[in-house]
């Protein structure tokens, strides 16, 4: 039986008797329909997990907690996904498959060909949504971390900020590398740069350039760009033997 897991915004502690945030009773109480004395289990995003039996006093709900299990589910070297951001819903899907491939952080490049340019009050929706799937991802797939998502970048500001021992591997159908000649053989981070639909333009294939990226290819048919981060990710993971 697959135990219901909860992630709570708040710091926990063993054996603690804690009042269950109402996002998570409701979804514990209401959504779920759990009855008193179910186990569930409570993360905090900061590493580990907590065991727990549900209470229930009226409308609110109670997780009496046992003690800290130190599960790591991470990879064991950090993946950043920096991703043009696609049409429609599409970062959706890419969010919620990012975090069950193991991602650490996400970064939406507001890229030159990007179809949807957000900002203002829908910028702040939609990035509230994405941290809601990641958070769903996360308790679904297991993880007791949930992965960052930025504010989006331009391209140039996203290189501008990359810490220098993260390998960055610009993504690119023309090139003539691919994946498994570029990666480096260690646990470094990794960075992968995925255009949005209609590729890169021309001025940021130059500046990835000027940056020295190492521009891949992966393989000879060409993705969508909701299809390839997501096997990039996974790809590499093996190539690492990080899976």
């Amino acid at each position: 039986m697959v135990i219901p897991r909860f992630y709570c915004p708040c710091p926990l502690a063993a054996h603690q008797l804690l009042e269950l945030p109402e996002q998570v009773a409701h979804h514990a109480l209401r959504v779920l329909r759990l009855g008193a004395g179910a186990e569930i289990v409570l993360f905090d995003g900061q590493g580990g997990e907590y065991p727990a039996g549900l209470q229930i006093e009226g409308k609110k709900g109670y997780a009496q907690l046992g003690a800290l299990r130190l599960i790591d589910r991470e990879l064991p070297g950090p993946i950043t996904l920096a991703q043009g951001i696609p049409s429609g819903d599409k970062m959706d899907w890419i969010v919620e498959k990012a975090v069950e491939l193991g991602a650490q952080r996400l970064i939406p490049i507001a890229a030159q060909r990007s179809v949807s340019q957000l900002s203002g009050e829908r910028l702040e929706k939609r990035l509230r949504r994405w941290a809601g799937i990641a958070q769903a991802a996360s308790e679904q797939c297991g993880r007791n971390r949930i992965m960052s998502i930025a504010a989006p970048l331009s391209l140039q500001t996203c290189l501008e900020q990359i810490d220098t021992s993260t390998q960055i591997l610009f993504c690119d159908p023309d090139a003539t590398q691919t994946l498994a000649q570029a990666l480096r053989p260690d646990n470094q981070g990794l960075m992968l740069l995925v255009g949005p639909e209609g590729g890169w333009s021309e001025e940021e294939q130059a500046l990835a350039a000027r940056h020295t990226l190492g521009a891949v290819q992966f393989g000879k048919r060409i993705f969508r760009t909701e299809t390839a981060g997501l096997a990039l990710i996974a790809a590499s993971s093996a190539l690492k033997g990080w899976m």
